[in-house]
């Protein structure tokens, strides 16, 4: 009878241990950008539609999720909170965790099983030169982790070195915003404000880039050892999914 209770207590002390073990949390790298510096302020907020819906999704997994951000604080949306969007900011937390987002030097890579990156300009500016944010992300990446982007989330990790020297992004199929589209569009003045061109940088530092030239279709999520990625506004949400699949 000893023995049987003595088993019994071993489980529930084991099964305490168990639900008490922490989980390991989710990253969001965010901009502080609001916009390019230029005489007409063109927009460089993050955009709300490829942050929020990934956002949700993580957090209705159980998992815990950061912000960091160049300068921690505040970082700044656009896009009207609609949908899932409005959804997570009323019930999930969304703002109050993103208008606190974490310096680089209070992030502890270890904590995290992945790092996700959204679009808006902003992070082509304060984020792809962060080294900082960039030794996050390949800490992560090192350890089994998995790297997600949304959008021009494609340029946080384009210039992204990992301990042997290389570009993260080399010999991998990432998605991000074509040349074209930005020599087109009034966005960012033609491309003209821009510091580079994500297609151009991505494939210089040896990605094999996609976008709409060779993604057809607005929900294609590509995922490339444990890099995880879309240019396509509506499929941010699908990256985090597929993030969290490919975790298990």
């Amino acid at each position: 009878m000893k023995f049987f209770i003595a088993i019994m207590l071993a489980a529930a002390l084991s099964a305490t241990s168990a639900i008490a073990a922490p989980t390991k949390k989710i990253l969001m790298v965010a901009s502080n950008m609001v916009d390019m510096g230029d005489p007409e302020k063109h927009d460089a907020r993050n955009n709300l539609w490829e942050f929020a819906p990934p956002y949700h999704i993580f957090v209705s997994h159980g998992f815990e999720v950061d912000f960091v951000s160049p300068n921690g604080g505040e970082v700044k949306f656009m896009m009207d909170p609609l949908g899932i969007s409005s959804y997570t900011i009323k019930y999930e937390g969304f703002l109050e965790k993103a208008n606190n987002s974490l310096k680089p030097s209070e992030i502890e890579p270890n904590d995290y099983w992945g790092v996700f990156i959204g679009g808006g300009y902003g992070v082509m500016f304060d984020v792809a030169d962060n080294k900082k944010i960039h030794s996050i992300i390949s800490s992560i990446y090192e350890s089994g982790g998995m790297v997600g982007v949304g959008g021009h989330g494609s340029a946080g990790i384009a210039n992204v070195t990992l301990s042997n020297g290389e570009f993260l992004v080399k010999g991998k199929k990432v998605a991000g915003f074509p040349n074209s589209t930005e020599l087109s569009k009034p966005w960012a003045k033609q491309g003209t404000l821009l510091p580079f061109l994500i297609e151009s940088q991505l494939n210089k530092n040896g990605a094999i880039a996609q976008n709409k030239k060779t993604l057809k279709n607005k929900h294609a999520v590509i995922a490339d050892q444990r890099v995880i990625s879309t240019m396509f506004l509506p499929s941010a949400a699908l990256v985090a999914k597929e993030m969290i699949i490919l975790k298990q």
